[in-house]
Parts: structure tokens; sequence; C-alpha cells
């Protein structure tokens, strides 16, 4: 039985009691000739701390004894650089810091944090250093400074390790209340963060720290404290680095084989736990070069595995709790100028957001104040990893879009929570949908779309009312990765209908039926005679008579006939199709 590390970014632990691990330690070598200070940035929960981990084990004088039993078997152990175990190794992980108070308690927390760890530093180096240290209560920087000294006295260097060093950063500037004036206070001048980072550049122009490794999410931060900290080199995006934190489909399904031999699973439940996963977990792209390809999301893997060895069926929940927060950064981007508008569209895979070039360089203010397109906002979510890098379009533009289908859930629970709040409202919803889920009958869904759904979008005034918002409209409200795979990639014909919901393989022993919806749309002012009130009040059997109704239903109607050879030929006789045509007349009516 495999052991899988689920939640644990202990090396040693990892290392010592054999359990699951991906092998990366070859980029040791690589990330030494890259230089001294490097920066790392990745999605939340995506395996930075492990790395982390694996570097403090690699470099630790403390740890030379333990050198063969941790990395004997892995690809560094197998090929050491001189530096193994030569340096004294302090790591600071800044999610542990205060957020949600005013800057001078995060200082506090901040500095305490440091101290902490210089106390911690002080007893596992003990024996190795001659000079004491000295610990400042009140200014862990000064801490730091004596910490310094002692090392200088020594035969060795230190080795700094930062995680999620904009973490706390990050939620204040997520915060309702003042985020961004509390953020500025930490950034700039002499604030708290701005001056740390002054010090450990101080600090690595030969006194005593040479090297440096951080790792985070944004760049936001580090772009506001340029000026205190400008000797960080950036490996984010170097395809030797593309999956240092993730997991290739190869290793994906090497695993479910010794998942499946474990289980007694066939071959067609292998297969289908691969797709489950590809759907679900795979398409994040770091290096923006489509022949690199995508990786998994190693976090949600670790869950998934866990789960179907234990249970040899899959998890209920494809999106573990864990990333369930990651919503509010979406709800943040969606705050700022422009941002809801970016926000909505990136539910829509067909038609991928497009922006010129990566923003790597860009602070609060220019977010906050002055974003010139909408490519500020794209890269604060791709960096946030609920966009991605998707190839380019032909005039060379980046394409992003949301990276899988976990992803799609938080944009859509967004969406629900916006559009749809209130016990009563949420009730109502879940009804018509799971009436429409075990009968296919349309008319509670729509009469719920028209009445709750379709005057908030008209009263938003957004200018994608086309197909896209009618599809928006019941994704938003039929959502439900529990049931069904929504919108999933079915690898043979590209598009088969705007919106599909697919029985997820573990739950077609219920009544579900397999649905696919085409959408056409018809603006109000191309039928004559009839302005918002008399189509509110037209009668459906007049409104399906009206000879352009009747054209774009015949058309989609075509279409899904289309669509549903090919459904029936990847899914054979399991499938339990109803196909619906839908004809939205402005944003007012539905015709089915």
């Amino acid at each position: 039985m495999i052991q899988f590390p689920y939640g644990l970014a202990n090396f040693a632990a990892i290392a010592e009691d054999g359990l699951y691990y991906i092998d990366r330690t070859d980029r040791i070598h690589t990330a030494e000739d890259m230089g001294r200070q490097l920066l790392l940035l990745r999605p939340r929960r995506f395996g930075k701390s492990l790395w982390l981990s694996t570097l403090e084990n690699y470099y630790d004088i403390a740890k030379a004894e333990q050198f063969e039993t941790r990395f004997g078997k892995l690809k560094i152990g197998r090929n050491p650089t001189p530096l193994h175990n030569q340096y004294f190794v302090m790591k600071w992980n800044f999610s542990t810091v205060e957020a949600l108070r005013g800057a001078d308690a995060i200082r506090g927390s901040l500095h305490r944090h440091i101290n902490a760890c210089i106390e911690d530093f002080n007893v596992r180096y003990q024996d190795h250093l001659d000079h004491s240290i000295q610990i400042d209560p009140q200014d862990a920087l000064h801490s730091f400074r004596s910490l310094l000294t002692a090392v200088s006295q020594s035969s060795h260097s230190l080795y700094l390790l930062i995680d999620e060093y904009d973490n706390f950063a990050n939620e204040v500037l997520v915060s309702h209340q003042q985020g961004g004036q509390r953020y500025d206070e930490l950034v700039s001048g002499e604030g708290a963060i701005k001056s740390l980072f002054k010090v450990i550049k101080d600090a690595a122009e030969g006194r005593g720290l040479e090297r440096v490794f951080i790792t985070g999410v944004t760049p936001v931060v580090m772009a506001d404290i340029t000026s205190g900290y400008n000797v960080i080199k950036d490996i984010s995006r170097l395809s030797a680095f593309d999956d240092l934190c993730g997991f290739h489909e190869e290793e994906i399904s090497g695993t479910l084989d010794q998942i499946a031999d474990a289980c007694e699973l066939n071959a067609e439940k292998r297969e289908e736990a691969l797709q489950m996963m590809r759907t679900f977990y795979n398409g994040y792209n770091f290096s923006l070069r489509e022949e690199r390809g995508l990786i998994y999301n190693p976090t949600l893997a670790l869950y998934f595995f866990d789960h179907l060895q234990r249970a040899c069926d899959y998890p209920d929940k494809m999106l573990d709790s864990n990333l369930a927060m990651d919503r509010n950064r979406i709800e943040y981007v969606g705050r700022l100028p422009h941002g809801e508008t970016l926000v909505n569209a990136a539910l829509e895979p067909e038609q991928p957001i497009l922006i010129n070039e990566l923003e790597d360089r860009f602070g609060v203010q220019m977010m906050l104040n002055t974003p010139k397109d909408h490519g500020f906002l794209a890269s604060l979510l791709y960096y946030f990893g609920v966009l991605t890098y998707a190839g380019r379009d032909r005039d060379g533009r980046l394409r992003m879009v949301a990276p899988n289908l976990v992803v799609r859930k938080l944009y859509v629970e967004r969406m629900q929570e916006a559009l749809l709040p209130g016990y009563e409202v949420t009730e109502e919803r879940q009804a018509a949908a799971r009436h429409f889920y075990t009968t296919g009958e349309l008319a509670p869904l729509v009469h719920f779309i028209e009445q709750r759904l379709l005057p908030v979008f008209d009263n938003r005034d957004l200018r994608w009312s086309n197909e896209l918002t009618l599809k928006t409209a019941f994704l938003t409200t039929l959502f439900n990765d529990t049931a069904y795979i929504m919108d999933s990639e079915t690898a043979i014909d590209k598009g088969y209908g705007d919106l599909s919901l697919i029985v997820r393989p573990d739950m077609r022993q219920y009544t579900l039926l397999d649905h696919l919806l085409e959408f056409k749309y018809i603006p109000l002012k191309e039928l004559t005679g009839f302005d918002s009130q008399t189509l509110a009040e037209t009668p459906l059997e007049k409104l399906r008579a009206l000879p352009l109704v009747q054209q774009k239903r015949v058309e989609a109607e075509q279409q899904l006939a289309s669509y549903r050879q090919t459904l029936e030929r990847v899914y054979g006789p399991k499938l339990k199709l109803r196909t619906h045509a839908v004809v939205g007349v402005g944003l007012t009516r539905l015709v089915w």
C-alpha cells in the first residue's frame, strides 16, 4: 500500500518513512547555477513548502549524518553537489504571521516569528557557534544582525529560506477593511516588510548570508519593495523549474496503475480514474511554452490518490476544502476596477482571455489605480492559480483560461454567492436543478432563471449578452461536481454543445440523466413589434411560433443531433442523454 503524504511538507519524514515522493532533486544542481538569491512563485497548496523542506535537509550542516538515509536513493543523492550539508539553514514561514489587524500588530507578529526562528537556530547550532546570539524581543532585525555576526565568526555561511513571503501581505490586500492602506504601510518607506528585505539584502553582501530561496504566490510584494531588495532572481517561468512543484500525467498514470492493482480495478475503471483526474486537476502551465505540457496540482492529486486507495472509489468532493478559500482571491480581483468583467469572462473556455504578456513587475498602486488593460488583472489571477496559459492566438497574444474543473467551480460558486444570495434562493435553485437532473424537464429550471437570474444580468448591463450569457446563467444554476462532470474535455471533436452535464462514473447507479444543452440568442431589437413589456407578457407558445425563434431552434436541434452521435460514440450504452435546445429572446425570455 502506497503511503501518500497528503498535507505533509516535511521532507525528512517522507524520506525516512518511505512515503510517496516525486523526485525533483536534480533541480538542486540547476538552482545552484542560477544564482544565490532565487524566487519561486506558485499558487497556494502547490508543493512549495515541501521543496523548501527538501533544500533545508540537503544544505543543513546539522543534518549531514542523515544525508544518505534521506537522499541516497534520489537523483541528487547519486550525484550531489559540493555544497550539500555546508550551511547553517534558517527558515521563516510567513503564513504564520498575523494578517488581520493593523500594520503595527502585523509588524509585531512578524518580529515575534523571526525571533522565534532565531531562538530555534541558536539551540540547533549551539555546538557550531562560538559567538553568542543576542535576541532583542522588540526588534527582530537587531536579533538577525546578531545572528549574522555569530555566523560570520564560524567557518560556514547562512542559507535563508522564506516560505510564503507574501502571504500576510496578500491577506491584508484581500481584506475588505482598509487592506490597501495597511498594505502600503507595510511596504513603503520604513514599513516592516521593506525594512526586513533591506536587511536581507545587506546581509548577503559579505555579512554571513550566502544564499536565499524565497517562495510566494505573486510578484506584487517584491515589486513594491524593489528599491529595498532588487537582487532577487525570479525562476518561476524558467522551463527548468516549470514542473518543480507539480505532477506530469505519466506520473499520475503510473500511480493509478499501482492503486488499480491493489483495488483490483479493471482497465476501464483505471482509465476512468485518469479521465477524472485530468478533467478536475490537470491544466497548469508555468513556463508559457506549449511544448512543456501541462501539470497536475500535486495537493489535489494526493487528495484523490489517498481517497481512491483507501475506498477504491472516487471522493465525493473533488475540491480539497483547503483550496476552497482561493475563491477569496477571485472575489478580490472582481472588486478591482474592471475586475468583474474579467472574472465573469473566465468561465468561458471557448473564448479565452487574451493578454499581450504576463505582468511580473506590477505593484498594488498600479492595480488599484491605473490598470491600463485587463492584462494586470489576468496576470494576478494567473499567479493565484485560477487562470493559466493555453497557447497563443494568431496575433501572438497569450490565451488564458481556467485550468480545470475544480477552478471553474470556484468561479461558479463566487457567481452563485454574488447573484443568488440567501438561503431561500439557494434552496429554490437547488430544487429546480435536482428536478432537471432526474427528469430533464426544463419548465421549473427556466422559470427560476427567468425570474431570478436574467433580471440580475440585465441590471448589470453585461456587455457579453448572447449565448454566453445564457450558458453562464444555466451553468451557475446547474453546477454540481458531486454528481456531474460539467464541460469535460471529451478529447475527440472540439465543441460538442454549449453546456454538457455528464454523470460522474461513480454516480451512474442513481437516477441522474446526462444532459446536453445548446443555446441560441435573439436580441430584442431583431423582433419587430416587441418591447421588453410585450415580450414579458407574450405566452410561451406564441413565442415558439415566431419564425426567427423557430429558425434558431432548428439550428440548435441540428447541432445537438450531431453532438449526440459524438457522445454516444464516447460513452456507449451507459449514456442516458437528454438534449435541450434553448433560445434566449433578449435577456427576458427563454424558449425551448
